[in-house]
């Protein structure tokens, strides 16, 4: 369910409170202004409510996530904001064991991949889909018009060949015709032309089943020339029609194709190519595994930097990053209890400590230390695994095998244990690494920005309000 709206500022609070909440956006516009660095002010201004409702940035857009549903807020091009929301099902009920330790880290990692393929999607559509369709739609319709006239052109002149269209008499011999003398006038050009002088306006008849009833539909007409090429018109344009049905499912298609390829690139960017250059550095795996680990993280880590680094250039990708930040500015507002507007969220840091990409370079540390405890020397040797690419690719097998271990091991140290505790010196060395990759992947946000966030945000917030007022109905009545 979507809908598209103008932006306005939402409400600024009930007046009992607003002197406090003036006087707490004030003090953090301050600190912002004393020249504090996003990073400190993460950690020292991160709000008393710890919220569950995650985002993503997305191209023009933000997508947010709650308990009950998760909604994407797009800027459209018209300058309007499109927010579109869905129910997100539980299957805590049915899979209860999706949900243990370690194991939800891997669930939440492949939901939020395919809902973030999802969000983009809408996004994509909506922020560039009204924009394109236009220049599309336009033409068809130009020379629909410009054919229509035209026939009413013809038209006239077949109802009075002696009308002149412009002033002027027409050339009487068609060889006399000349463009420069007689254009706009359509009798002299039909003549000169050869063309019939009278144009009738037939209907295009349905496709007939077979050829015979194609043919005795044109004999009952009586202008079989132009009817002919009237249904050859029509038969063509079905066939375009089908073709171009076929080529909206080949889009589906290729969007699922596209995330295959996304996460074989992933794998061959991050696991592959890491281990190939590795193997060529240190040499092989057996000769010194803790050596080797180390550097193959080390350069995991590097290609990661470079790749945010090199595509953070592009100009699509600054605008997501500032969406990024956008959210960011949002759901610190909102864990500090102040109303969801621009000004209030604009004073806020763009870094924020329960980030997804603290996450990801998490999952790249705790890679090192799983892949050197796991005994791939035994392996080699109770196989006989040879020296060169046999050995590398078993290598590489491994690493991937274990990639969801790894991620269930790093959700629970980011997300549960340092989520939950912000404050702890040791959750900010934990956290440090991810904090600083947070600039590369946040820019600050325009207040366009902003207003896409807080809609979004908005929408979640307003679901889960509603399912609590339901709970809070249903409780007396079970009593």
């Amino acid at each position: 369910m979507g809908e598209k709206r103008e932006c306005e500022e939402p409400a600024a609070g009930a007046a009992a409170d607003a002197g406090e909440t003036c006087a707490e956006s004030a003090s953090f516009a301050a600190s912002a202004a004393s020249g504090t660095s996003d990073l400190k002010r993460a950690f020292a201004e991160d709000g008393a409510l710890k919220t569950h409702v995650g985002g993503q940035a997305l191209i023009e857009g933000i997508m947010m996530r709650g308990k009950y549903n998760w909604s994407v807020a797009v800027r459209t091009p018209d300058g309007s904001v499109y927010v579109e929301e869905h129910d997100l099902a539980s299957g805590k009920d049915k899979n209860g064991w999706m949900y243990w330790p370690l194991v939800r880290g891997c669930r939440s990692m492949v939901e939020s991949l395919a809902l973030g393929f999802k969000a983009l999607e809408i996004a994509m559509m909506h922020a560039f889909g009204e924009e394109d369709e236009p220049e599309g739609e336009r033409k068809p319709e130009a020379a629909e018009k410009e054919s229509d006239a035209s026939g009413d052109r013809f038209e006239s002149a077949s109802e009075d060949p002696t009308r002149e269209v412009l002033s002027g008499m027409p050339s009487q011999n068609p060889q006399d015709f000349s463009w420069k003398k007689d254009f706009g006038r359509p009798d002299t050009v039909i003549d000169a032309l050869g063309a019939q002088r009278t144009l009738e306006v037939v209907s295009e008849p349905a496709a007939p089943k077979d050829a015979a009833c194609a043919e005795q539909a044109l004999g009952r007409q009586g202008q079989s020339g132009v009817t002919k090429q009237a249904l050859d018109k029509s038969t063509k344009t079905q066939d375009k029609k089908d073709f171009l049905d076929e080529e909206v499912e080949f889009g589906k298609k290729e969007m699922g194709l596209s995330m295959a390829l996304g996460l074989v690139l992933g794998v061959a960017l991050f696991i592959v190519a890491p281990a190939f250059v590795t193997n060529a550095i240190v040499g092989e795996y057996d000769a010194n595994p803790v050596w080797w680990n180390i550097v193959d993280g080390l350069l995991r880590v590097a290609v990661f930097v470079g790749y945010l680094w090199l595509i953070g250039r592009m100009e699509d990708i600054r605008r997501m990053f500032g969406y990024h930040g956008a959210e960011h500015k949002t759901i610190h507002c909102y864990e500090h209890g102040l109303p969801l507007t621009p000004e209030n969220a604009r004073s806020f840091p763009r870094l924020h400590v329960r980030c997804g990409t603290a996450f990801l370079i998490m999952v790249m540390i705790i890679a090192i230390f799983v892949y050197t405890v796991i005994p791939v020397n035994l392996l080699i040797d109770a196989w006989g695994v040879p020296d060169g690419a046999p050995k590398l690719l078993l290598v590489i097998a491994i690493r991937i095998l274990f990639l969801p271990v790894i991620a269930g091991i790093s959700y629970e140290i980011t997300v549960k244990w340092a989520g939950s505790h912000p404050e702890n010196p040791l959750v900010k060395l934990v956290l440090w690494p991810g904090m600083q990759m947070q600039y590369l992947t946040t820019n600050e946000p325009d207040d366009g920005q902003i207003e896409c966030a807080i809609a979004a945000m908005q929408k979640v917030l307003e679901r889960e309000q509603a399912e609590e007022a339901k709970q809070a109905a249903a409780r007396p009545a079970s009593r």
